[in-house]
């Protein structure tokens, strides 16, 4: 399973749900904006920012990284 954190005008939360989203794969999403007390499972995990997708077996990522993406929906 993918989560995604996320916020409501990020850009490159947009673009990575829509990448997952094209490619037919299901995702859960963690909105930061709704539920402010994600903001310190983030700083937990070391990051200050969003987007983080999180895959079970992967390093969390930072950011819309469509080659990381790429290797994770390869195991799925």
């Amino acid at each position: 399973m993918i989560t995604v954190y996320t916020k409501d005008h990020c850009m490159q939360c947009r673009f990575t749900k829509k990448w997952l989203d094209e490619h037919g794969i299901e995702y859960s999403l963690k909105n930061v904006d709704a539920d402010p007390t994600l903001t310190e499972e983030l700083q937990q995990m070391g990051f200050q920012a969003v987007p983080v997708v999180v895959a079970e077996g992967y390093e969390p990522f930072y950011g819309f990284q469509p080659h990381k993406l790429e290797k994770i929906i390869e195991t799925l």
